[in-house]
């Protein structure tokens, strides 16, 4: 699984905002906070405003919140928001992917990894991860050893 930057900058921005409920957040602030380049923030911002996953506010106390609960939040929502998907092809979202003969079904497989990721990160919250807690069956998947298969 490979996590843009992009996805990264946003769950981190929500994360902090989130966090900081219900006070609202200066982009400088989350940019300093979080060691982010403010231009690409505030591009990252517009989008998870269009989204409906962020409200702001110009002016002297301007600035961000989360336009819902931070416990109606989930992990997927700020990807979909920013990048669409996480199973790419060589750049290419894995839906677009074709394989012939043996390897006719990678494009499933990758479909179904991309979906299983997807599931995971739809039963995290933002309220979770603020609150230092992942859900049980989420955690007990992260405990698993990863290591060589016999």
């Amino acid at each position: 699984m490979q996590v843009t930057a992009r996805v990264d900058y946003a769950l981190r921005a929500m994360l902090t905002l989130a966090a900081a409920e219900p006070a609202i957040v200066k982009a400088q602030v989350l940019a300093d906070t979080q060691q982010m380049p403010i231009k690409y923030l505030y591009s990252v911002l517009a989008e998870l405003r269009r989204a409906d996953l962020v409200c702001s506010r110009r002016g002297a106390v301007g600035g961000y919140t989360l336009s819902r609960p931070a416990t109606e939040i989930c992990l997927d929502d700020v990807v979909r928001a920013v990048d669409g998907t996480l199973t790419s092809v060589n750049g290419v979202p894995a839906e677009r992917a074709r394989y012939g003969g043996p390897a006719m079904l990678l494009r499933e497989v990758w479909l179904a990894a991309g979906k299983a990721t997807l599931h995971v990160l739809g039963e995290v919250s933002l309220a979770h991860l603020v609150a230092g807690r992942l859900p049980p069956h989420v955690q007990r998947l992260a405990d698993e050893p990863v290591g060589p298969r016999a």
